[in-house]
C-alpha cells in the first residue's frame, strides 16, 4: 500500500486527508475512492484539466506525462512544474503529498469557482 497525503482544500477536504491506496491505480481514482470528490468532467479520459493536482512530494516517482497530458496541463489554472492530471498519474510505491488547486477551469460547473 502507498500513503497519499492530501493537503487541506477549502471545499473538498478542509482538514486534509491521509490514506493508503494500492499501487497501479490512478491518483484520481484513489482520491475518489477515499471520499475526496475531485472534479473529473471528462470522466477521466484526459480531455480536460478539472482533475489537475500539484504533487508536492513524490513527483519524481511518477511516470513522465504523455504529450497529450502535457498539452492539457498548459491550460490548467495554477500550473506548476509538479502539476499532473490526476486521471493520468499512476500511483507507485512512493508516498505522495498532493495539493488540489483552489480553482479549475470547468465552465460547465455552475455556481462554483
Amino acid at each position: 500500500m502507498t500513503q497519499i497525503v492530501v493537503l487541506p482544500h477549502v471545499e473538498l477536504c478542509p482538514d486534509g486527508a491521509v490514506f493508503e491506496t494500492t499501487p497501479g491505480g490512478t491518483l484520481c481514482d484513489a482520491l475518489l475512492d477515499n471520499g475526496i470528490d475531485i472534479e473529473h468532467a471528462c470522466e477521466k479520459s484526459c480531455a480536460c484539466t478539472t482533475c489537475h493536482v500539484i504533487v508536492r512530494e513524490g513527483f519524481d516517482s511518477l511516470a513522465e506525462a504523455e504529450e497529450e497530458e502535457e498539452d492539457l496541463l498548459d491550460k490548467a489554472w495554477g500550473l506548476e512544474p509538479q502539476s499532473r492530471l490526476s486521471c493520468q498519474a499512476v500511483v507507485g510505491d512512493t508516498p505522495l503529498v498532493v495539493e488540489i488547486p483552489r480553482y479549475t477551469i470547468n465552465m460547465a460547473r455552475e455556481g462554483k469557482h
